[in-house]
């Protein structure tokens, strides 16, 4: 496996595998090896979080390692000093960052400067630890890992991780949203190309229920996310044919079930009775977060180390 993790594209179909392997391993108790005893992990955060500080901050402590939170207030990321600088001087007192930020480049551009691995917990073209908890949930309920997944609304860095990680394991995923507002144009690209390899498919359709009429999961997230507040009234408008409810569910197959990334908009892209429903599996993705980031932890110090 790679030093860095900064997109699905890092991972094989073997490692994409091994790692949920490991993870189920983890969540069941059967891994207490601890490859960051002794090891001090930077977390840096442009974008405030619930399930990732804490999933994060957990899996380096139960892998016998000590995070450090650095705020947005903290270093000011490119303003205060510049990435460059930031990550080369933690180089010297740290063995790791994980670093949730608005640009993608941010990650790159720490990556290209210093030697210790680096870890995307977001950025605005993919959310790839996010991607891997839910494929564990997918696992965990259906028993495979090669399914029908459908995704509801904007094309954004959730939909990007999500349609790499299908087209990587040779499912199908299939997205819903408004002309404009598809995946990244390259890593859709990359995706069918990865799917033309495990006869996986990459759909787009414009009608929610052509997304949905043959899904194992559905999956949806905000219409607006951090950083695009200035849109959210136009978001309101543009997507508000794109909501999961009862209707659009009644339209699935009855197996179906529903996903969602956190935190949600209630009532905007999810109606509380899904959210809350039998069929919702929102909760467990959250949990896996923890499992999978341990599991990439492992992973990655494994080998580093």
């Amino acid at each position: 496996m790679k030093k860095d993790f900064l997109s699905i594209l890092d991972l094989s179909q073997d490692e994409a595998l091994e790692l949920l392997d490991i993870a189920v391993k983890f969540k069941k108790g059967k891994i207490s090896s601890k490859p960051l005893e002794g090891k001090v992990i930077a977390l840096i955060f442009e974008k405030p979080s619930l399930r990732t500080r804490v999933t994060f901050e957990k899996a380096i402590y139960d892998l016998g390692g000590h995070p450090v939170y650095l705020a947005p207030g903290d270093i000011k990321l490119g303003v205060r000093e510049s990435v460059k600088d930031v990550a080369r001087n933690l180089e010297r007192w740290v063995d790791g960052i994980v670093a949730r930020v608005f640009a993608h480049s941010t990650l790159l551009e720490m990556a290209e400067n210093v030697k210790i691995p680096v870890i995307n917990a977001l950025s605005d073209i993919e959310h790839p630890c996010q991607t891997l908890a839910d494929y564990m949930v997918i696992l965990e309920k259906s028993g495979k890992t090669k399914v029908n997944l459908a995704f509801i609304g904007d094309g954004n860095n959730v939909a990007n991780s999500l349609m790499l990680m299908t087209a990587l394991l040779g499912g199908k995923f299939t997205i819903a949203c408004p002309e404009g507002y598809e995946p990244d144009k390259n890593l859709m690209a990359k995706a069918r190309e990865l799917a033309s390899k495990s006869r996986g498919d990459i759909v787009v359709v414009r009608d929610p229920v052509d997304a949905v009429k043959d899904a194992d999961f559905i999956y949806t997230d905000v219409w607006t996310s951090m950083g695009q507040e200035v849109e959210a009234e136009k978001r309101r408008k543009i997507f508000s044919q794109y909501q999961v409810n009862r209707e659009l569910l009644s339209k699935a197959p009855e197996h179906a079930l529903v996903m969602h990334c956190l935190p949600a908009h209630r009532g905007e892209e999810i109606t509380d009775d899904v959210l809350d429903g039998h069929r919702s599996i929102v909760l467990d993705e959250a949990e896996n977060r923890l499992h999978t980031e341990k599991a990439l932890l492992w992973l990655i110090y494994r080998q580093f180390s």
